[in-house]
Parts: C-alpha cells; structure tokens; sequence
C-alpha cells in the first residue's frame, strides 16, 4: 500500500523498533493508542494465531469478542497479505 509509505510511518516504525523492552512498549503505546486501539490489534494477533492453529470464525469470535467480519479480515491477510502476521507469529512461538 504506497499510501502507508511516508516519512511519518517510517519514524514511527524506528521509533516501535527502538523499544527495547514489554514495558517500554507499555508506555510507547499507551502514549500514542487508545487502549482499545491496543486490545483491538492485540485481538487481531490472538485470532491470527488461531486461525494458523486450525480454530473456526466461532471458536474465535468466543475467545476474543471480534466481529466474524474481523476475523474474515485477518484470514485474508493470512492467505493474500503481505506475511506480517506469519512473520510475528514465528518469532513470538521461539
């Protein structure tokens, strides 16, 4: 998505990737987000996760409280998208 490339983002994310610790990251992002921007990507993660791990659009629309329609998004992103969440996933299961 060329929109999403500017200089903005680009400090944004060196700045995300400056932090050094969970707590550091705490205290960058309840800053900047809302915490229901937070829980909202975090939620994001956990059905991506699920999903990976076989679960259906029910299993994780009971775990987390997203939408079906959420879910659906993140699927497609697992299928067509850009490999962000494969990326992640494989790192944080290390």
């Amino acid at each position: 998505m060329k929109k999403l490339h500017t200089e903005e983002v680009d400090t944004l994310f060196k700045a995300i990737l400056s932090l050094e610790t969970v707590e550091e990251c705490y205290n960058f992002f309840e800053d900047v987000c809302t915490v229901k921007e937070i829980i909202d990507i975090a939620q994001r993660l956990k059905a991506a996760k699920m999903l990976k791990d076989g679960a259906n659009y029910t299993q994780i629309a009971e775990a987390t409280g997203m939408s079906t329609a959420t879910i659906s998004r993140v699927n497609k992103c697992l299928e067509y998208g850009n490999g962000g969440y494969d990326t992640v996933l494989s790192r944080i299961d290390k």
